[in-house]
C-alpha cells in the first residue's frame, strides 16, 4: 500500500533536484574554465600578426604574377611597380602590410648579361625589418 505524506513531511524531505552543488564541483569547474581560457588567450594572441603575414605573401603573390604577366606580354620586365599600375596590370602598388607603405617594398632588378643592360623589375620583397611566426626572415619571402 502507498503512503501518501501529508504537508509538513514533504516541505522536510529533500528532494534530490533541490540539493545544488558542492564547493569541490565548483572549483573544478572554474579551474576548468581558467585552463580553456588560458589556452585560448595564447592562441589568440599572434592573430593580429597571422593576419598580417597572410596579407603580406598574397601581396607578393600578386605582384609577382603581375611582373610575370607583364614580361608575357611586353617582352620585358617594368622598370618600376608603378609601371604596372600605368600598364593597367593591378590598380594600385599594394601597402606593405607590415610597414604601411606602399614604398618600401625591396625591388630586385634583372642582372645585366653580356651585351645587355641591368634593369627591370625581376622580384619583390617586403622591406619590413624583423622575422616571421615561423622564424624566417621577411626580407626572404
Amino acid at each position: 500500500m502507498v503512503r501518501s505524506l501529508n504537508w509538513p513531511e514533504m516541505r522536510n524531505r529533500k528532494d534530490s533536484s533541490e540539493r545544488g552543488f558542492t564547493l569541490l564541483e565548483l572549483l573544478v569547474v572554474i579551474a576548468l574554465i581558467g585552463i580553456i581560457s588560458t589556452i585560448a588567450v595564447t592562441q589568440f594572441r599572434h592573430m593580429p600578426q597571422r593576419a598580417k603575414e597572410a596579407v603580406l605573401k598574397e601581396d607578393l603573390y600578386i605582384l609577382r604574377d603581375v611582373i610575370d604577366q607583364h614580361f608575357a606580354d611586353k617582352g620585358k620586365y617594368p622598370s618600376t611597380l608603378q609601371d604596372l599600375v600605368e600598364a593597367g596590370y593591378i590598380r594600385k602598388v599594394p601597402v606593405d602590410p607590415l610597414t604601411d607603405s606602399a614604398d618600401s617594398w625591396v625591388i630586385e632588378t634583372v642582372p645585366a648579361e653580356e651585351g645587355e643592360e641591368a634593369g627591370g623589375v625581376y622580384d619583390v620583397h617586403s622591406g619590413a625589418p624583423g622575422m616571421a611566426l615561423d622564424g624566417s626572415s621577411y626580407a626572404e619571402w
